[in-house]
């Protein structure tokens, strides 16, 4: 029989402390506070489940100037912050399995690394035919607006908008204000290239 078993720990009674009971309060860890430290305060990024105690005056001083991210640039609070979104644990895309072993490029079929099926079981994939850049009705308006073709890659469409508005600008005219329509149609062409991301 076991006496160590946890199935005694309820009937066994506890001997009666000769010892002075301790202090129960809690001192405030403000230096050279007296008062009661009744209110837990966090102590920080990288002491996560730590806690300082304050009397209420002094917990509302240190909530004033806690900064949790105090030390961190920019560039790590923004990725603390993204990861947060998940609870920081690691996260992957949906329905891409790429790279794991055992799956093809495309997802259809397992890979065969001895070659147990035979050649004539798996189906050719067809080459796609190559084609060039597929724009909206809008964006292909915008290169015939600013004399482009739809091919242009960002230094030509710098260089025709920046050719198009010396010409088409009062200032750069004399002041004719006859093809400001023009102008108009060139900036709103360039804002949607600029939109669809081709500058």
């Amino acid at each position: 029989m076991n006496l160590n078993s946890p199935l005694f720990d309820r009937i066994r009674t506890q001997r009666e402390s000769r010892e002075t009971p301790r202090e129960t309060t809690i001192r405030c860890d403000s230096p050279g506070c007296e008062a009661e430290g009744a209110y837990r305060a966090p102590m920080g990024r990288l002491r996560e489940g730590q806690y300082l105690c304050f009397c209420l005056e002094h917990v509302r001083e240190y909530n004033a100037t806690y900064n949790y991210f105090n030390g961190m640039d920019d560039a790590s609070v923004a990725r603390y912050m993204k990861d947060a979104t998940v609870g920081h644990r690691p996260t992957w895309s949906m329905g891409t399995r790429r790279g794991q072993a055992g799956f093809r490029e495309d997802h259809m079929s397992a890979v065969d690394p001895l070659g147990v099926y035979r050649q004539r079981f798996r189906r050719p994939q067809p080459a796609a035919p190559r084609r060039g850049p597929q724009h909206s009705p809008v964006t292909i308006r915008a290169f015939v607006a600013m004399g482009l073709e739809e091919t242009a890659d960002r230094e030509t469409i710098r260089a025709r908008y920046k050719e198009l508005v010396k010409r088409h600008h009062p200032d750069a005219n004399g002041g004719d204000r006859s093809r400001e329509e023009k102008l108009r149609e060139i900036i709103h062409a360039y804002k949607t290239l600029r939109a669809a991301r081709l500058v």
